[in-house]
């Protein structure tokens, strides 16, 4: 009789102490995602892709194309620059389910089951964590056109404008590669299904070239590729300081992408975790 009270009790205790408010979850949260940038701290080699990538695409790019497409380097960099920043930090975001699977890998959110804390915590401390990595990936993109002597129309305001649009689609598309994080069986297999995807919306969009230079067969799929839309919305900030259909385009896609992945990948997380 003692034992069937024991058990109850214990697992009552357990099921109170999943409930935690949203103000612990958010805390908790932002305990983790501190976590992630002390993991960075300790391992400075996991910004190298977010430190050298926009540094050496943009100088590649730049003065092999440049002349090209645009006559010269100066008047091409209006073009490059927002196709480089978008490249890069979405690219940046397959990070997420990279480290999220090696964790799990490792066992490290088994610990975390034993702590007092939020179940969600240390998913939603991950996401945010690498906002900062897309942050860090922006600013150098535009501080390395501006070195270039790329001087964007718009002004400073919208600079940051920019920036924000792509941290916030960044993020968005973060939950999908979260979602394979969780599922896929092992990190190198989350990284190559991650890049089969981003390659082929990266760079056969209007990143580099014009579309109207692009064959008729291939043209119809960068008008409509989201990537496409996205620079397209950055070039219009940066550039002239307006706002078009490109960037509502640009946050539904990312407002549908949350919606649809974001409870994909809690429930196959909760039930992994």
């Amino acid at each position: 009789m003692s034992t069937g009270t024991t058990t109850v009790t214990a697992t009552t205790g357990r099921k109170l102490k999943n409930r935690t408010s949203l103000g612990q979850t958010i805390r908790n949260s932002l305990t983790m995602a501190y976590r992630g940038l002390l993991k960075i701290r300790r391992t400075p080699e996991q910004l190298f892709d977010v430190t050298l990538q926009p540094i050496i695409f943009t100088l590649m790019f730049t003065y092999i194309f440049g002349g090209a497409i645009s006559g010269d380097v100066a008047s091409y960099l209006p073009v490059i620059i927002p196709g480089i920043l978008v490249q890069t930090v979405i690219t940046t975001s397959v990070v997420t389910g990279v480290q999220l699977r090696e964790d799990m890998d490792k066992g490290v959110f088994d610990r975390f089951k034993s702590l007092p804390i939020a179940r969600i915590a240390p998913l939603a401390g991950a996401l945010l964590a690498d906002t900062i990595r897309y942050a860090i990936a922006t600013t150098l993109t535009f501080a390395m056109g501006y070195i270039m002597g790329y001087r964007p129309d718009g002004g400073f305001g919208y600079v940051v404008l920019a920036g924000l649009l792509v941290i916030a689609c960044s993020w968005a598309l973060s939950w999908i590669f979260a979602f394979f994080g969780v599922i896929a069986r092992t990190a190198s297999s989350v990284q190559g299904i991650s890049m089969l995807i981003l390659f082929p919306l990266t760079f056969l969009s209007n990143a580099f070239v014009p579309v109207d230079t692009l064959p008729d067969w291939l043209k119809w799929f960068a008008k409509i590729n989201p990537i496409s839309h996205l620079i397209t919305a950055v070039r219009d900030l940066t550039n002239s300081g307006t706002a078009g259909s490109d960037l509502v385009i640009s946050l539904i896609g990312a407002a549908v992408i949350v919606a649809v992945f974001a409870p994909l990948t809690v429930k196959a997380y909760m039930r992994r975790t």
